[in-house]
């Protein structure tokens, strides 16, 4: 099978779900990267790695879904939880912007007691306040919970969102788009089911807002649910062609309820293995993030030769998986040396992935021959 995918790839053409399952299953692993790097190269033809400087904060940690893989969230009874005002969220924005910050990274817990015009109010302040930082904020699961709040449609939400600053969102709260996966990680399942999260990009993207596409794999998914959160990224973009990059990375369990129900959390060849079935079977997502912050910065170089042409951003603040264990940062500096290091040539981008700056003097360039 591998021999006939290959011819495939040549091709121009686009794997089924079987050959998806191959590549994930039963393929070796070196075999991948070549292939990988084959439509990389095809989409984006330069040497070029990108990355955004950016931080990721959250407004609230009050959250009503009770999902059994996060350890972020907590009831409005817990003693840490918080909901922070728009002038404090507007603070710390600015100290992101001293930073050099362009892109903020916000999400929070679904929480039910935010009206609408808490959020417009956010991206209406941070437009005003600072207009040289892109706002990409609220995942579907908020957007959702706006809508059921406020009693509007997603799309006029959307709408209400766009008017007020927005043109981006991320691609959080897919988790695996998977019904039955969705069931067992998600208390309250109706809130996160992949319809909910599809519709909401779909609206984003015709209303003209861009949006990532993201997967978070490791828990109590099969390889067939990897291969239909694929399937439904790739449907979606065939549609709209509304996402700018897809970004897969692996369950961190501590602090978490699934903790005692999974094993060990998924390693560096798994990943490896995800990015290079990523960047094959999503041939219409021009962008494929390879994670230094989840997996760690030498996989991430590494994965930079399995079909991944973006670093991600510099996530000055994160506290979601912090909270589940895991602690990793980076600065502007490292990144650049990382992704030379790695052979390649880094270029700071937008969050819409336009290039504003490239590093070309920072790739270690080869001793003269004695």
């Amino acid at each position: 099978m591998l021999n006939d995918i290959r011819e495939k790839v040549a091709a121009g053409e686009r794997i089924t779900r079987d050959e998806g399952l191959f590549l994930l299953r039963d393929a070796n692993l070196l075999d991948l990267a070549p292939l990988a790097q084959e439509v990389r190269y095809r989409l984006n033809p330069q040497p070029t790695v990108t990355f955004v400087v950016d931080t990721n904060l959250n407004y609230t940690n009050v959250c009503d879904a009770y999902c059994t893989f996060c350890a972020f969230y907590r009831t409005d009874r817990d003693d840490d939880a918080y909901t922070y005002s728009v002038d404090e969220v507007m603070d710390m924005i600015g100290l992101a912007a001293e930073k050099g910050v362009t892109t903020v990274l916000m999400q929070g817990g679904l929480n039910p007691k935010l009206p609408l015009n808490y959020y417009t109010a956010l991206l209406r302040e941070c437009r005003s306040r600072y207009p040289q930082v892109h706002p990409h904020f609220f995942s579907a699961p908020e957007v959702m919970k706006m809508s059921q709040v406020s009693g509007l449609s997603v799309h006029d939400v959307l709408v209400e969102l766009k008017e007020a600053g927005l043109e981006s969102i991320p691609g959080g709260g897919s988790e695996i788009l998977s019904n039955t996966v969705k069931y067992k990680i998600s208390r309250l399942f109706p809130k996160g089911a992949v319809d909910q999260w599809t519709q909401v990009h779909l609206e984003a993207h015709r209303v003209g807002l861009r949006t990532t596409a993201t997967m978070m794999y490791g828990h109590l998914e099969h390889d067939e649910d990897i291969i239909e959160h694929l399937e439904h990224v790739r449907a979606i973009q065939d549609e709209t062609g509304g996402f700018t990059a897809f970004i897969p990375w692996s369950f961190k369990k501590a602090n978490t309820a699934l903790d005692k129900r999974i094993g060990a959390e998924a390693g560096p060849n798994r990943y490896l293995r995800i990015i290079a079935l990523s960047r094959l079977y999503l041939d219409n997502v021009r962008h494929i993030q390879a994670s230094w912050f989840s997996e760690g910065k030498k996989t991430g170089q590494v994965a930079l030769h399995f079909g991944g042409d973006d670093f991600g951003g510099t996530l000055f603040d994160e506290n979601v998986m912090q909270e589940a264990g895991f602690y990793n940062r980076t600065t502007v500096d490292e990144v650049k040396t990382l992704i030379s290091e790695a052979g390649f040539v880094p270029a700071q981008r937008t969050t819409m992935y336009d290039v504003v700056a490239r590093f070309d003097e920072s790739v270690p360039q080869p001793a003269p021959a004695s």
